[in-house]
């Protein structure tokens, strides 16, 4: 099954049905980038084609099975419609989300970057994570087709560098285009960022997260960079950089979660 396929919509009296397909999860609960790729598809259909930007907050996990998505346009301008967004499951709610959507395809403007994407091995050279049947890699890996820096993926043999960050590429397996909304899930496919520290791994749940779309790849692969720098209060941020084969900036993230517990 596509992604297209596993993120659809079907409009409801005025909602949205849907479905959240196994195997787009992590430990039996749907990846958090899935599940506001889903609700951004029920949101885009209501106000205009691209999420700008989306925040979500995760009220409880997202089993397999149907949902319904419920929107509510806040207001619509010139640029862009703002609205809210509610995943709810069969007995409660799941996500709850506000958004920007608008155009970021044909895009024009003053572009200052500071920033370059990060250096990399080349994807052949870098550690590919397949899905285990011990629960990690998870089985979303087997959905897409991600390369680890060689330097980040010695955390999985015990020799973290004791930098909060991943790098790495990342791109679908069959190449299926990459839109606005497969960019959200990106943005939540690696593994987490502490990984690389002396902290236990284990769960590191997602309290809260933004996406930014700022335009839509080029074919190929993505080069990524997440980091880390707070680990504060039991919470860690998590910021994300997704750049496309040309070298430009096509999403960027921001997640709170909580800290693994020993």
């Amino acid at each position: 099954m596509s992604f297209a396929q596993a993120t659809a919509v079907t409009p409801d009296n005025g909602a949205f049905n849907a479905e959240i397909h196994p195997g787009w999860d992590i430990g039996g609960n749907a990846n958090g980038g899935y599940l506001i790729a889903l609700a951004a598809r029920a949101m885009s259909a209501a106000s205009r084609p691209h999420p700008v930007s989306v925040t979500a907050h995760y009220l409880s996990p997202g089993r397999p099975g149907p949902v319904n998505i419920s929107t509510q346009v806040v207001k619509t301008g010139r640029t862009f419609t703002t609205l809210r967004g509610t995943v709810m499951g069969p007995e409660k709610p799941i996500l709850e989300l506000l958004g920007c959507f608008g155009e970021v395809e044909n895009v024009d403007g003053t572009v200052l970057v500071d920033a370059e994407p990060p250096a990399m091995p080349p994807p052949d050279e870098c550690f590919k994570l397949e899905p285990s049947e011990r629960g990690f890699p998870p089985p979303l890996m087997g959905k897409l087709d991600v390369r680890m820096h060689p330097e980040d993926a010695a955390a999985f043999e015990g020799r973290p560098t004791g930098q909060p960050q991943t790098r790495g590429w990342i791109r679908f397996p069959d190449d299926e285009p990459v839109d606005a909304f497969a960019l959200m899930l990106f943005a939540d496919a690696f593994p987490p960022t502490i990984f690389n520290t002396e902290l236990p791994i284990g769960w590191v749940p997602t309290v809260e997260m933004t996406t930014q779309i700022r335009g839509i790849p080029e074919p190929g692969w993505l080069r990524c960079r997440f980091s880390t720098r707070f680990i504060t209060g039991g919470v860690l941020e998590e910021d994300g950089e997704i750049w496309d084969e040309s070298g430009r900036l096509v999403a960027l993230s921001r997640q709170l979660a909580l800290t693994p517990r020993g």
